[in-house]
C-alpha cells in the first residue's frame, strides 16, 4: 500500500497549533491594500481558526 502524501497546497495555507487547532490567514490580503482602513489591514496580518465544518477535510489533506 502506498504512503499517504501531504497536500502541498493545503500545507502552505494552513498551520496546526500545538493544541490541534487548524489556523488560516484571511483572504484578499494583497488586493488594494492601501485603500483599506487601518483596522482591516491589521486584521489581515493575523490568523484565525478554520471553521469546524472544514477542519476535518483539511486535517485529512495535512496527513504526514
Amino acid at each position: 500500500m502506498p504512503k499517504i502524501k501531504t497536500h502541498k497546497g493545503a500545507a502552505s495555507r494552513f498551520r496546526v497549533t500545538g493544541g490541534g487547532k487548524i489556523m488560516r490567514m484571511y483572504g484578499n490580503r494583497q488586493k488594494f491594500r492601501r485603500k483599506k482602513r487601518k483596522p482591516v489591514r491589521v486584521k489581515y496580518g493575523r490568523t484565525v481558526p478554520v471553521s469546524a465544518s472544514q477542519s476535518r477535510t483539511i486535517r485529512e489533506m495535512l496527513v504526514k
